[in-house]
């Protein structure tokens, strides 16, 4: 009974709780951008960007907790790290981006391509005297069957 009532309360605390209760809708993107950090600039690779924050990826990354610039383009935003895990970390804004700001850096998705497949149809048309040739050198008669085979 222990077992499972630890199990229950674990299962609450699960980070995937924290992805789907997230405030704002991030779009997926990837990109490159700016962290800066104590008078340096670090180039990352934007991998989402909502109103609220953003995520993002390289090799060495601030600290948790360290106050930073995030620079796109012309967005210049102040914000925290709040988590880092791995090369990966993420970005909470101190301002929130407007939508028309947010949207004029997440370029528009571009028209997924399907392809057609169609299994071409069964014609026939007559042999030409070569190909005629070719299939009587492939094709060799079968004899009958013999007594005792």
């Amino acid at each position: 009974m222990k077992f499972y009532l630890i199990a229950l309360l674990l299962s609450g605390m699960d980070e995937s709780t924290q992805v789907q209760n997230r405030r704002e809708r991030r779009s997926n993107v990837l990109l490159t951008a700016f962290v800066e950090l104590s008078g340096q600039s670090l180039a990352v690779k934007l991998r989402n960007l909502s109103a609220d924050g953003a995520l993002v990826e390289a090799d060495s990354l601030p600290v948790e907790g360290a106050e930073i610039r995030f620079r796109r383009g012309d967005l210049i935003v102040a914000g925290k790290v709040i988590w880092v895990r791995g090369t990966r970390a993420g970005i909470n804004f101190h301002t929130p981006l407007t939508p028309e700001l947010l949207l004029r850096h997440v370029p528009t998705p571009r028209p997924r391509v399907t392809a057609d497949f169609r299994r071409p149809g069964l014609a026939s048309k007559p042999l030409t005297l070569s190909e005629r040739v070719a299939a009587s050198r492939w094709v060799t008669p079968i004899a009958p069957d013999s007594p005792g085979e």
